[in-house]
This record gives C-alpha cells, structure tokens and sequence, in this order.
C-alpha cells in the first residue's frame, strides 16, 4: 500500500516526532544526546532550516522546524542517516534505529507554534523526570532563557521571543510565564485512541476550510448531498492528510 502523502504547512514550520525502533533507547546516555545536537547543527549549514525547539529523550525526539526550501524529508532522513551510523557503529549494532517514518504535524498559527514549543520543552516534565523544566538540559528551554548567549547556531532564537515582546528581558519573563502555565496540550505524541479524536478534529477542520473556500454554506452532513463536491473532497483529503479511506467515509 503507498504511504500517504504528509500535509504541507503554509507556514512551513512542523512540530517533528521521531521515536526509536520498537520504542527501545536511542539516546542512551549524554554523549548520544550530545551527538544528536551536534548533528543537528551541523546539518543547518547545508539545509535551508530553522530550528524553533528541540527535545530529546531518551527513546524519542521531538522538533519544532522551520522548512523555508520545502526539503524537510531530506533533513530528516540526512539527521537520522547520520545519528544511526553513529548508534549503530558506538554500539556495534546493525538495522534500524528509528521506527518507521517520523511523525509530522503542521503549524499554522502563531498560537499553535507558541503551544507546540510549550509542550515539546514540558515533556520531561509530564514524564516526571524532572520537577523543574529549566532541571532538564536535554531541551532547548534553558537556551530560551539565557540572556547570555543567543544561540543562533542552534535555535532560532530571536524569532520567537520576538513574539513574545521585542525587548529581550520582557520576552523572557513572559516566555517563562507561558511555558509554566497549567495546560492541556494535545500534540503528536499521544495514545492511540487520544490520536484518533485529533485525526478526526483536523478532519473536521480541514473539510470546514474546503467548504469556505468553495463557497459552500452547507453544513458536513450535507455534502453526501453533492456528488460532485463530495469527490472533490475525498480526492482532496487522500492527498492532504493522513486519513485512510475508511476514516474519511465514516466522516463525511
């Protein structure tokens, strides 16, 4: 069966999760933490990205990218090529190090962008590694929050705290404020059954926007009612998201 076509961000900034094959450790310990950042950096000199967060753990990764050249499936297969010869080689192992594809989700707001960071940088804490979210250094939170340093040749930095304020110290506060604020972020990184209401939310989503932009007033349940319309839509949602054809029949 041919593997769905992956969503496309207008923005073209995606929330990235990768996790290791069969959910077993990839970054074991520091040094393979300290490798995959290293990666990471030195695969932005080549690849026309930005990175907006990052956070790893220890049988999986998450990524917030900026894909300004739309090349973001040769990024990540040029990071995981090279993070798994490194794995493979340290550990005398063969076969694959990540499961699958990688995960992807677009970001099409600033809110929905600002959410994501929040929730990749609360990771550790939601897993109770850590109580703190500046105890985790595996992430780029303290990097936010370090007025000593701007980090460009890791994150892009300035982009987001500009959101925030454009003075520096008041980013920062409100950065900090935001990140701790209770919240129930939902992203790609969920249970199955938690993975099908969001499918179903963007489904619902998505067919809104068809309808605005076709100019049609008519409610979901409708469009069973125009053949031709109907067509188009699942002829659009094939090719836009990752619904099987089943879960777009269930919803239309």
């Amino acid at each position: 069966m041919p593997r769905q076509k992956r969503e496309t961000s207008k923005t073209k900034i995606y929330h990235i999760m990768m996790r290791g094959n069969e959910k077993k450790n990839i970054l074991i310990d520091e040094e393979d933490k300290m490798k995959f950042i290293d990666i990471m950096i030195d695969k932005k000199k080549y690849e026309d990205y930005y990175l907006y967060a990052y956070c790893l753990m220890d049988n999986h990764v998450h990524l917030i990218i900026k894909d300004e050249k739309d090349k973001l499936s040769r990024i990540m297969k040029r990071i995981n090529i090279s993070y798994a010869h490194y794995f493979n080689s340290k550990y005398e192992r063969v076969g694959h190090v990540f499961q699958d594809r990688y995960k992807s989700e677009v970001i099409e707001s600033e809110a929905y962008l600002l959410a994501a960071i929040r929730y990749v940088h609360m990771n550790p804490v939601k897993a109770n590694i850590v109580k703190e979210i500046s105890h985790y250094k595996w992430s780029s939170y303290n990097l936010y929050i370090d007025q000593r340093n701007n980090y460009d040749n890791i994150i892009a930095r300035k982009e987001i705290l500009d959101i925030y304020s454009p003075k520096e110290k008041d980013a920062i506060k409100f950065f900090i404020e935001f990140t701790n604020k209770e919240n129930k972020d939902i992203f790609i990184d969920m249970k199955p059954k938690d993975e099908k209401k969001l499918k179903e939310v963007k489904a619902k989503k998505f067919i809104i926007n068809f309808l605005k932009s076709r100019n049609k007033n008519i409610q979901i349940t409708e469009i069973k009612n125009d053949k031709g319309l109907r067509n188009e839509l699942i002829k659009e949602m094939k090719e836009k998201t990752d619904l099987s054809i089943r879960q777009i029949a269930n919803i239309l």
